[in-house]
């Protein structure tokens, strides 16, 4: 038990510094790309900046709008980053103490839940562009999650298995190949499901001022701030597990970091270099173009798995 302990323990404190560092990436390349530095000034070439904005938002004074539904609106927050640690848990490892016999299952019910969260901030917040982002963010969401269940299905069937270390396990060249026009469509889904830019449509500025986080400042805001980046780098070790892995063995750490890098490069590359998708036009390829190609292929596994 206290093994265990340790290892969530564990798990939790290097997610959170992952996802403090990858900020830091994230403003540093979009410095670069953008032809400027990024932060630069904290001590040496602005390391320590991720440690400067969290001491800075959270000892800012916390504004609750006096129309505020307080409960859901403190609880929401901290639902939301609840959420994306407990992803973690999902971490297939060797000698994990909690291996996960049904840890596809686990995290398709983790990653629906992030609606609610959603639902109570922009609801809570007793704003009108709050509750507009917000319904907008879960329209979105809830047409993605059935794209990316469905292209989840695909492996399972093709595994047999609802475990990340049993897949990461089975792993070769063939699968790849097979799961290459799936891996594409998983990337566009998660983009979406994680509303990161050209699918950012929960953040409209020049509309919804910003968005279902609207009414949110210094922790509250740090707190949603963090789970949407723990959860890009969450999709990244899904990614990794699903399509990415070589085999559970010594070199397992070293290509997940490197999976992790590189859908993380990914979905920072993608907000750098693309606009924001019209919202009929974001809704369309889902259920018109993505849904029918991720039917097409379970019938096609379907039909090899006989």
């Amino acid at each position: 038990m206290w093994h265990a302990a340790i290892y969530l323990i564990t798990t939790f404190i290097s997610a959170l510094l992952a996802m403090a560092f990858f900020t830091l990436l994230e403003r540093k390349f979009l410095g670069y790309v953008q032809l400027r530095k990024g932060p630069n000034k904290v001590s040496i070439g602005g390391i320590p900046q991720p440690m400067a904005d969290a001491l800075k938002l959270f000892t800012k004074e916390l504004n609750i709008p006096a129309a505020a539904n307080y409960t859901s609106f403190i609880v929401a927050p901290m639902m939301a980053l609840l959420l994306a640690l407990m992803i973690w848990t999902l971490y297939p490892h060797l000698s994990t103490p909690l291996p996960m016999k049904w840890g596809i299952l686990l995290f398709l019910s983790l990653s629906s839940m992030n609606v609610y969260t959603t639902l109570f901030s922009g609801w809570a917040s007793n704003s009108k562009y709050s509750l507009l982002g917000a319904l907008r963010s879960i329209a979105q969401t809830i047409s993605y999650e059935v794209s990316m269940a469905l292209v989840i299905l695909t492996p399972m069937i093709m595994m047999s298995s609802l475990s990340f270390n049993l897949m990461a396990t089975n792993y070769s060249i063939m699968y790849t190949i097979m799961m290459w026009p799936l891996f594409i469509m998983w990337i566009i889904t998660t983009l979406a499901e994680t509303n990161r830019t050209p699918f950012d449509l929960a953040e409209g500025e020049s509309e919804l001022v910003s968005g279902f986080n609207t009414e949110y400042s210094s922790g509250t805001f740090a707190l949603i701030f963090m789970a949407e980046y723990m959860n890009i780098i969450a999709m990244g070790m899904i990614s990794w597990a699903i399509f990415m892995s070589l085999s559970l063995n010594l070199m397992m750490d070293v290509t997940m970091v490197a999976a992790l890098f590189s859908v993380s490069l990914l979905f920072i590359w993608a907000r750098s270099a693309y606009p924001r998708m019209r919202y009929d036009k974001l809704m369309s390829l889902t259920w018109k173009q993505f849904l029918p190609l991720t039917l097409t292929a379970i019938m096609l596994m379907c039909t090899l798995s006989l």
